[in-house]
């Protein structure tokens, strides 16, 4: 039998006349309050960068895919944003979608966490709901979320409803938005699943609930793990295909028409993301704790991160045979984003790219239609704006790299005017491309 604050909690689920508040209102948590929106749901997003708060409140969008008419239609439906913490007492269901990143030594970094959570805490009631949809180790939910909540009397199944229900947003795909991705959902106990389950069902078409938070986090991590272990083994195929002049395009292409037990991964210039460059390393810091090695996890982990280190080998070879030092050249990168048709750069092998080619003393540029100003980044810093591709500036460059294979590119005139490309994606051929 439920308490009474969450009684009142489930009768505000059934009833749709709860308030939804998102926490981290970028790739993941933006999509998400404008889906609840969609259904009419009242959201309060919160983030603490005010640029994007003033932002969305006048009605703009800062992420390409989620066009003005989506953030002005969600306004008329009540959606506000506000960087005021103090507004968590107004929400039922508070979802937190904070990035989580690695730190210099590549162990976990929850301080985007437990941030948010302990600007939460002294605003919170009974009869709420907390979701963590944040990629993270098994038990962060648990040990990390569960005792802060205890802290201020509030306990999870008694008084409040704790879930970890982890994100699966996939920019850039026409056939899987925010409601037609199934969501995984665990919950710290029975009751907290039951209430958890409710608020979601309204946004989400499919739920798949597991038996606890710490299977729902591990089953985040399973996923990216198995797309980064396979990337890894392609990535390290294209390297042993070109030691032996053999198109790992080809090979792959060939390989997939067998109708059974084989997956087509294809290789690239490296990791990219927010989730599969960090998350494998969220499970082999954790799993250190249990007296486990996860090499194999890891071994994937070095040979995807080694990836930029060879693609600028491949640059420096190009050149060389063509009388020329990576110092000194003028090179362009094209796509920034770290997939094709997005303007996502987060964890973009390009910038470190452009990073090692301007170590090396090459005067770098880029181009990509989604991204025409280079973001703000923690590591990186380049004061560079998107160069317009014509058959000039293709021209004025000793090399161009091909890092994202974006459809906007025009690809026949690129080829016509650049004197050396080095691709990166298997998307070129001819005289002037070299493969890497």
């Amino acid at each position: 039998m439920l308490s009474h604050s969450l009684a009142a909690l489930d009768d505000r689920i059934r009833g749709k006349t709860l308030t939804v508040g998102i926490y981290g209102l970028g790739y993941v948590g933006l999509p998400l309050a404008l889906r609840f929106s969609e259904v009419g749901i009242r959201v309060i997003g919160f983030d603490i960068d005010a640029e994007k708060v003033k932002k969305l409140n006048a009605g703009q969008s800062y992420i390409e895919r989620l066009t003005p008419d989506r953030i002005q239609q969600a306004r008329a439906q009540g959606f506000e944003a506000t960087g005021d913490f103090a507004r968590t007492k107004e929400a039922d269901a508070l979802i937190i979608c904070v990035p989580t990143p690695l730190n210099r030594y590549r162990e976990p970094d929850l301080s985007f966490i437990v941030n948010t959570v302990e600007s939460m805490l002294p605003h919170m009631r009974e009869g709420q709901l907390l979701s963590l949809e944040s990629t993270t180790w098994p038990g962060t939910t648990d040990e990390v979320l569960a005792p802060r909540l205890r802290s201020r009397g509030l306990v999870p199944g008694e008084n409040c409803a704790l879930v970890f229900s982890p994100e699966r947003e996939d920019p850039g795909n026409p056939h899987y938005g925010t409601k037609d991705i199934p969501k995984v959902i665990g919950g710290a106990t029975p009751t907290c699943l039951h209430l958890g389950q409710g608020v979601y069902r309204h946004a989400i078409q499919t739920l798949v609930p597991v038996s606890s938070t710490k299977v729902a986090e591990m089953t985040k991590l399973l996923e990216n793990i198995h797309r980064s272990v396979n990337i890894g083994l392609v990535n390290e195929m294209k390297i042993v295909a070109d030691r032996m002049g053999i198109n790992i395009h080809e090979v792959i292409d060939a390989a997939a028409t067998k109708p059974f037990g084989f997956v087509p991964y294809r290789p690239g210039p490296g990791l990219g993301g927010h989730c599969i460059p960090i998350d494998p390393f969220y499970l082999t810091w954790k799993a250190r704790e249990y007296g486990v090695n996860t090499r194999f996890i890891e071994l994937a982990g070095e040979i995807n991160h080694y990836m930029p280190q060879w693609v600028v080998g491949k640059v420096a070879d190009a050149l060389n045979e063509r009388g020329r030092a990576i110092k000194g050249s003028k090179i362009l990168v094209l796509g920034l984003a770290y997939k094709k048709n997005i303007d996502d750069t987060r964890e973009s092998p390009s910038v470190e790219i452009m990073d090692l080619l301007q170590a090396k003393g090459a005067e770098i540029a880029y181009s990509d239609p989604h991204v025409p100003v280079f973001p703000r980044k923690r590591d990186y810093h380049f004061d560079l704006q998107s160069v317009p591709l014509t058959a000039d500036t293709i021209g004025s460059y000793d090399g161009l790299l091909l890092a994202t294979d974006h459809d906007g590119f025009d690809y026949a005139l690129i080829q016509r005017h650049a004197k050396l490309i080095v691709d990166t994606r298997g998307r070129l051929s001819g005289d002037n491309v070299v493969a890497a």
